[in-house]
Order: structure tokens, then sequence, then C-alpha cells
């Protein structure tokens, strides 16, 4: 079988080639390398983090699995005298979903199950990895915050000095969760791997209980789709930000459906409003999904949120016989919540501070809520070409995602010159300024320069290739059976498509 698959790291990719060859499909491939990004990516993914996800089946119906983690029931009593939600430690930490969800992509139709993703994730946590650019770039950012915690500098600083590139570093404790796990996956919410679990974030001053582990499950849902422009967008529906993304593009297009630059950078800030006004659980109370997919104006912007860099990976897969995957998951954070559990090598995400305790928000802190999630992995087709997206970049993934394919043609040019093309991306506090502000590479159109003028938006320069315009990952079957695939220059990945 021929498989197209793409990651931020070259031993998940490694990864899911195994997976292949023992007879995987595309979901085996994308599990064995999501699993493997946990041990060789862990400053933006770690299975004590949460995951969204969206399968396409031979049929050509998708499913979104969203695996994002819920608050501790107790979490209202805890939290009553709270003037704003914490930014890390155990009170930041939702129950991970990362692992159940791996559960569920396997369950849609997975060949080999999880045990030998687990088994290869185990082998690499024992035997060491080493220290790529991206992660030694981390760890130099995060410097101080790994030397607070002993979890974290018993992993990145076993010596008392921080690793740099090149170093290998060992994560002997979570080879034997992982061990566990290839055993039993359940272990993570209702065996001894929970109960280690409950017991490290009880002891850092949570709430968190057996029960609320037990009680986890993903949701799993029909993906949200739209057509427009010719094309099919399919992504996953809230507390995803993927409604955001043929938001952007339906505002970006002109009179004649021709995409424009100034009219894209324009509809992105409004969906910075947007996303704080209309973005949460629809478990919790009603959503707004039409204000996303409009960029509808409106109250709210990410003033006062906290930056997030750095907090995500993702792995993007394609087979010959029709199945297709695009894995999103994260710690939101750089290192998460700060917070790696010694006993169990997992370290925790800190996605429970996007959560807000602004009554009117649609992001309320409640027991049992999912926090909005920046996660937006994406499907695009048209009558020839479908193209599996995945991005880190925290809250600009709808902004990245929508450029690269917003113009008609996108999806017929090569994939490697998608992702070489410079970016630009809206925020604010998320990328280090006090207001909102595009960020530009080097070359990016001076139409989007100008469109945020005219928005009285300011514009700042970023590096070439700068981590926070995204790592993107593409894979793409074209005339239904030629297979490319193509990893972000800005991360340390690369694409393959295994014959």
């Amino acid at each position: 079988m021929a498989v197209a698959l793409a990651a931020p790291h070259r031993a998940a990719v490694t990864a899911g080639e195994r997976a292949v060859a023992a007879g995987g499909n595309a979901l085996d491939a994308a599990l064995a390398a999501a699993a493997m990004l946990t041990v060789a990516y862990p400053h933006q993914c770690a299975i004590g983090g949460d995951l969204i996800a969206l399968v396409r089946d031979p049929s050509g119906a998708t499913t979104a699995v969203i695996a994002a983690g819920t608050a501790p029931a107790a979490i209202d009593t805890a939290s009553g005298d709270w003037a704003a939600v914490p930014r890390q430690g155990a009170h930041s930490v939702t129950v991970p979903g990362m692992v159940a969800g791996w559960e569920a992509i396997a369950a849609l139709g997975g060949a080999l199950g999880l045990a030998p993703a687990f088994r290869g994730a185990a082998d690499a946590a024992r035997d060491g990895v080493t220290v790529s650019a991206g992660l030694a770039r981390a760890i130099a950012s995060r410097a101080e915050g790994i030397l607070a915690d002993p979890g974290l500098t018993a992993v990145f600083a076993p010596t008392g000095d921080l690793l740099a590139e090149g170093d290998t570093y060992l994560q002997p404790a979570l080879a034997d969760t992982f061990g566990r796990l290839a055993d039993d996956p359940t272990d993570f919410y209702c065996g001894a791997t929970a109960d280690l679990l409950v017991a490290a974030l009880r002891g850092a001053g949570g709430v968190h209980t057996r029960d609320d582990f037990a009680g986890y499950a993903p949701e799993i849902t029909p993906a949200l789709s739209t057509d427009l422009g010719g094309r099919t967008w399919s992504v996953a529906p809230p507390p995803s930000a993927g409604a955001l993304v043929p938001g952007v593009v339906a505002g970006g297009l002109d009179a004649e459906g021709i995409a424009d630059a100034a009219a894209l950078v324009a509809a992105s800030v409004r969906g910075v409003a947007a996303r704080g006004a209309h973005l949460g659980d629809p478990r919790m109370g009603p959503i707004d999904v039409d204000a996303l997919l409009d960029i509808a104006p409106g109250a709210g912007s990410t003033i006062g949120e906290p930056r997030a860099s750095g907090d995500t990976a993702s792995v993007v897969a394609i087979d010959d016989d029709g199945w297709a995957i695009t894995i999103v998951q994260s710690v939101y954070f750089t290192f998460g919540a700060g917070f790696l559990d010694p006993a169990t090598g997992v370290l925790f995400h800190n996605r429970g501070s996007a959560f807000s305790t602004d009554p009117a928000s649609p992001a309320l802190l409640r027991a049992g809520a999912r926090p909005p999630h920046t996660l937006c992995p994406l499907i695009v087709e048209d009558a020839a070409n479908l193209v599996i997206a995945g991005c880190q970049g925290g809250r600009a993934q709808p902004w990245i995602l929508a450029q690269l394919f917003a113009a008609g043609s996108s999806l017929r040019e090569p994939l490697d010159a998608i992702l070489a093309r410079p970016r630009w991306i809206v925020g604010d506090v998320d990328l280090g300024f006090d207001r909102l502000t595009l960020a530009a590479e080097p070359g990016v159109a001076p139409e989007a320069l100008a469109g945020a003028k005219a928005a009285g938006v300011p514009v700042a320069d970023l590096p070439s290739r700068a981590d926070v315009a995204g790592h993107v990952q593409l894979v793409r079957r074209r005339d239904g059976h030629l297979l490319d695939a193509a990893s972000d220059p800005r991360a340390d990945g690369v694409g393959v498509v295994t014959l």
C-alpha cells in the first residue's frame, strides 16, 4: 500500500513508515507518528495533552475526533475566588484527551491497533532521542521553567545544565507508561497510570479525581463541511477554532471568487474578535457557528490571554485505499503546564488556561467544560485534488491555513512551494504585542501589509521562516491516485510517500 505521510520530526515519520511496512494503513501510520512525536517533540505535544483530528474514510465521509479535555468536577469550588484562570500549574490542567483520541481514531479504521505504536514510542523514550533544533530553541526559551520543575529538570537538565541541540535525552518513566498503555490503553484513565496522574495533580494543588479521568470520553462527530470557491472545506466543529478557516477564506475572496490579500487580512482581523465572542463548548450552551463561518464582527479579543507558542504538532497521512487523516495534538504553551510528573514521565498540558472567568463568555470555566481550542485540522478538496493539512501556530492557525489555500490554484501547486511562501499572522499577546498586530516574514505581499494598515493594524517584522508563522504538514491525493507529501521548512520534519 502507498501511504503519504508528513510530520515535524524525522523519528515520527520513521515510526509511520514502520507501521506501513507492518501492514498498516494511513491511520496506523499517523498514530505511530503521533505517539513518537510525544517522545521526540515534547515541547509541542505529550500524552498529557489533547488532540483534535479529522478522519476521512474511503467513501469520502469525514469524521471529527474531538479529544479536548474537560475541567474537573470540583473546579467550580476551587475557582470561586479566582480573578483569572491560572496560566500554568495543576489548576490549568484539564483531563488529558490525547490517549482516548488515539483509541477513537484506531477504532474508526486502523488495521494494527495501538500496541505497536506505543511499544515503538516506549523504545525511543528508553533508548534516548537526540535534541532537535526546534526542541533546543524551546529549551532555551523556557529555561527558567524547566529548572523550576523537578520532572522537567530530570529530563532536560539531568546534570544541572540545560540540554542543547545534538544532546541525547532519556525518558525511562515515560517508557514504562507507554509499556502499560501498549497492554491496555484504558490504563491511562482507569488503571495504575490514572492513579499516578491523579496523585501527581492533587499533590500539586489540583482538584482532579479518579472519576474525572474514568468518566472522560472524546466526542466523535461528523466534520463541519462547507462549499466555497469551488472547493469543499472540512473542519472540526467547536470547541475547535476550525470554522474560522473557511470563514476567513470567504471574507478574503472578491466578487469573482479570487483571493484578495488585503481582504484576507481584514477577515483575519475580524476573526480575532469573532473567536473571542463566539467560540466555546457547545455542550455547555449554544455556540453561534454561523458567526464563525461568516466572521461576523463582535465584542471580544485575545487581549489578556496568555502568549502561546510552540504549542502544537500535527501529523497528516493519506493512502491509496482512500483513508486520510490529520491529527493536531498539543500541550498549549511550550512545555504545557510546566509540570512533568516524575512517576509517569507524563508532561501535562495547560489547555485549561484558555477558559474565562467572565460569566458572559462562551469560554466560561465550568465543571466538565472543554476550553476553546486553537487546534483546527483541515481537509480541502476540489474535483481533482484532496489535500490533508495540519498546522502548529497557536491562535494563528486559521489565518495560516486560510492564506495557504485561499487562492483557487493552490490545491494544484507543488506542496513544497506552498509551504515555502512567506507568511503573515495576526495576533497580540500571543505574539508578544500589547495590541492587535500583523507580523510578517520577509517577502510577504505588499497588498497584505497595505490591508493591515487599512484596517488600523500595525505591522511588525518576523525573521525569515519564523516558528510563530506555523509548522504546516501537507499530504495530497491527485486524480484519485497520485500521492505526495511535504513538511514545513520551519520545523524539523519531512514528508514521504511509501511504496
